[in-house]
């Protein structure tokens, strides 16, 4: 499998939605799009077929006024999964996860391995400015801005889309992993798909990114920078059933747990009823792949409760999204230490707060 490549947009792509890119384009394609400066922007949509605001705010920026001027930087931009959106999937059934297939990815190989391998190579010689990867998410989230690396480039990239930034480092074959060992890259995760804020959102966000000459070279004022790192993720054990909306199965989780999202909840807080006192209901893991089950929830008469406080991020309840990734991540706030004036060397390492 592999991605064309183009050095135009095709007649009438703008006009269609992203449930009609497949029979446009044939598969995942990526196009160049010349600009006044040449090293290219480099911006991802689709991964997830059914996650749209990446692609719709592209076609309003490619329609309006740089329709008729060029614009200010070299854009590559890279469609991802339309097969999948044609059916309005985060991905289809016999399909890996796109974002999961990119250079660091492990597990099982597949061709779109290899074809993520080709994007990332063909990028690597053109020395893109910036990588944006462009994202939606199922429950309740505000938008917010994803790195796996805290660098004065990437954080002030990301904070320039919210105030609000994840630092994470699993799952890895990520595309902003990837391209994040050349260039400056970011996730933006723009709230739920049909939602015109994301849209808009990511519009204004890229038309800026578009016109910046460089980086700042310092971290971001700690009070323009709410942080936070991903310690854990939680998934539903593949044998059990689990709902949402109260009927009958393993785990019935309580409706609108992605309401939580972005909150601190306390010890003791219930997430669930579940059958037969199942011990282990939900499944941790932290960032080094170990089982922290123990550590962060407990069963009692049949009752699945926090352990400890917590902050979950992308909670989803579409059942379909948390058996193909995950329920949600747990998250710690951070703090970053700024070098000291007239320091040369690197900022330190992030420190997690208490």
């Amino acid at each position: 499998m592999e991605a064309a490549i183009l050095d135009h947009v095709p007649d009438g792509l703008l006009d269609l939605p992203a449930t009609s890119l497949a029979e446009k384009l044939g598969g995942p394609t990526l196009i160049h799009i010349p600009g006044r400066r040449p090293n290219p922007l480099f911006v991802s949509v689709i991964q997830h077929g059914n996650e749209i605001s990446g692609w719709d705010a592209i076609r309003r920026l490619l329609k309006g006024r740089y329709r008729f001027e060029p614009l200010p930087r070299s854009l590559a931009l890279f469609i991802g999964n339309v097969d999948a959106a044609a059916q309005n999937k985060r991905r289809l059934p016999d399909q890996p996860d796109y974002n999961r297939c990119w250079p660091g990815a492990g597990g099982a190989h597949h061709h779109v391995h290899d074809m993520m391998q080709a994007i990332t190579d063909h990028m690597r010689l053109l020395k893109p400015f910036a990588s944006i990867d462009i994202h939606n998410n199922t429950g309740e989230n505000p938008h917010y801005a994803a790195v796996n690396s805290i660098e004065p480039e990437r954080l002030n990239l990301a904070t320039r889309f919210s105030r609000t930034v994840i630092f994470f480092t699993e799952p890895g074959g990520v595309q902003s992993m990837a391209f994040g060992e050349f260039c400056p890259a970011v996730t933006l995760e723009c709230g739920q798909p049909y939602d015109a804020s994301g849209t808009d959102h990511a519009m204004t966000f890229l038309e800026s990114v578009l016109s910046i000459k460089q980086f700042p070279d310092q971290l971001p004022d700690p009070e323009d920078l709410d942080l936070f790192q991903v310690t854990t993720v939680v998934r539903v054990p593949p044998a059990l059933s689990f709902t949402f909306n109260g009927e009958q199965a393993d785990v019935q989780m309580e409706s609108g747990l992605d309401r939580l999202n972005f909150t601190e909840i306390p010890p003791g807080t219930r997430l669930a009823a579940v059958q037969s006192n199942h011990p282990h209901a939900l499944l941790a893991t932290d960032s080094d792949g170990y089982d922290c089950t123990e550590d962060w929830f407990r069963v009692d008469e049949g009752q699945l409760f926090t352990r400890k406080p917590a902050m979950p991020a992308m909670f989803s309840t579409d059942i379909e999204v948390v058996r193909q990734d995950c329920l949600c991540y747990l998250m710690e706030r951070m703090r970053i230490h700024q070098p000291s004036a007239g320091s040369h060397q690197h900022p330190e390492l992030p420190e997690n707060l208490p």
